[in-house]
């Protein structure tokens, strides 16, 4: 383990492009905005929303890349509607580079396939960190990365949410969805200790605007109380049949309907997100380096 922390050092020194400098060092990108989504427990709607988040930033002439984070339950291929040949464990094993496993998709944004042993790029000798590590720099030309983490407290969702620079929690109104919330934001400010994490919160399928800033006051609240953090809330989609029903047609809701209250609801959050910039936004090499660093 001390060669790779040796390893690791040498590997992300100082910056430039995305590519591979001296020595293959990986070279410090351009701002990529670098999101992690997750929340307390499944059935929130995580996935769904982080599928139409990407193509409404797309939609907006932004380079995106969704990454599916979830290494247990893989599922944004289907809503997608496409099926990857490749995924991360090519390129950590050295049989693809990223270039070979990106997909392109019709929705204008780019997607990764996760991997169920992506977990496994901790324990790789310095020669395949450093082929890895080049490969994943490759993506610094992207505005915007979105991770669709797993839900819950899985020790690869802390290592996605402790390399990223924004964390988006996904509830809904649901009492132990909300529990489950706090939950997990509980974890990830106990267990983070050496960075302060930027997380924000959505609250999924409301009745109605003041629903949404209602929970999301009591969430804020009692995270203030109980943990002394603070999040900030930064808005609510609707509950909408449509949504249930573009998922069964896997294709976007944003995409079927452009103009429904769950689509103009999203294009308002990402219009949010837009007006403001990440407190520590350092690129994809900054990422990896923070993620590589996470072992628990």
């Amino acid at each position: 383990m001390e060669e790779q922390a040796e390893g690791l050092s040498e590997l992300f020194n100082d910056g430039g492009s995305a590519d591979s400098g001296k020595n293959g060092a990986v070279k410090r990108d351009h701002n990529t905005r670098i999101i992690a989504i997750t929340s307390g427990k499944g059935g929130v709607g995580k996935t769904n929303f982080a599928v139409n988040m990407a193509i409404a930033y797309a939609q907006l002439g932004k380079k995106v890349i969704l990454i599916d984070g979830d290494l247990g339950m893989a599922n944004v291929n289907v809503l997608l509607n496409i099926v990857p040949q490749y995924n991360l464990m090519h390129v950590i094993n050295k049989k693809k580079t990223m270039k070979e496993i990106i997909m392109d998709t019709e929705f204008g944004i780019k997607f990764i396939a996760g991997a169920n042993g992506f977990s496994k790029i901790a324990n790789l000798s310095v020669e395949e960190l450093e082929y890895f590590a080049n490969q994943f720099a490759t993506l610094g030309n992207a505005d915007i990365i979105i991770i669709d983490t797993g839900a819950g407290i899985a020790n690869n969702v802390l290592q996605f949410v402790a390399a990223a620079d924004e964390v988006f929690v996904v509830t809904t109104p649901e009492p132990t969805a909300i529990t489950d919330a706090y939950g997990i934001i509980k974890i990830i400010t106990t267990e983070i200790v050496d960075r302060t994490v930027n997380i924000k919160l959505i609250v999924n399928r409301v009745h109605s605007p003041d629903e949404g800033k209602r929970i999301s006051e009591r969430i804020i609240t009692i995270v203030g109380q109980f943990l002394g953090y603070k999040i900030e809330y930064l808005g609510c989609i609707p509950e909408d049949p449509l949504v249930q029903a573009s998922v069964i047609r896997q294709k976007p809701f944003i995409v079927v309907n452009p103009t429904s209250k769950p689509a103009v609801y999203l294009k308002h959050i990402v219009g949010r997100i837009e007006k403001t910039e990440p407190e520590f936004n350092e690129g994809v090499s900054s990422f990896l380096k923070k993620f590589l660093s996470k072992k628990r």
